[in-house]
């Protein structure tokens, strides 16, 4: 297995139907991108899209904050990174960033996912080859400095 610091993904485009009446795209389709570059990453830690049908074990987003920093628009690329912040037998806690082809930081986002034995449904420890992944990946990835906008909550402040 090969590991990045931080995983990175493939460029991807913004789709025109994804462009709202503000012409920019629309909040929901952040997560589509922050769900995709997730799908490149998954893999690396043995739970791409065949680990369901070849081990009837999966994953569910119990959290996911978006914190949108420069918009996007019809045109524009971006990367989406991936890092594994923690995990323990049965969650994992990521971080991501969308960031532009030209530098610019558009989005971060911030998940907690569940593993998840289907003929429950039910979370369920990870096998141990999973385990030992997640072990690798948030190894690999520990030299890095903690996001800053990681473990943010949303409120109004108040004096």
């Amino acid at each position: 297995m090969t590991l990045t610091a931080p995983f990175t993904s493939d460029l991807m485009g913004v789709d025109p139907a994804w462009i709202d009446y503000n012409g920019h795209m629309n909040m929901a389709y952040y997560a589509v991108l922050f769900d995709r570059g997730a799908d490149e990453a998954y893999p690396l830690l043995g739970i791409g899209p065949d680990y369901i049908a070849t081990r009837g074990h999966t994953t569910y987003t119990a959290e996911f904050h978006v914190c949108y920093v420069r918009e996007l628009h019809l045109g524009d690329r971006v990367r989406c990174t991936f890092r594994l912040l923690d995990h323990d037998a049965k969650r994992f806690h990521t971080f991501q960033e969308l960031w532009h082809e030209d530098g610019w930081l558009a989005a971060t986002a911030e998940g907690l996912a569940l593993h998840i034995d289907t003929s429950g449904p039910r979370v369920a420890p990870f096998p141990p080859d999973i385990a030992a992944k997640l072990a690798a990946m948030q190894a690999a990835q520990a030299s890095l400095p903690y996001p800053d906008r990681a473990g943010r909550r949303i409120a109004i402040p108040r004096a």
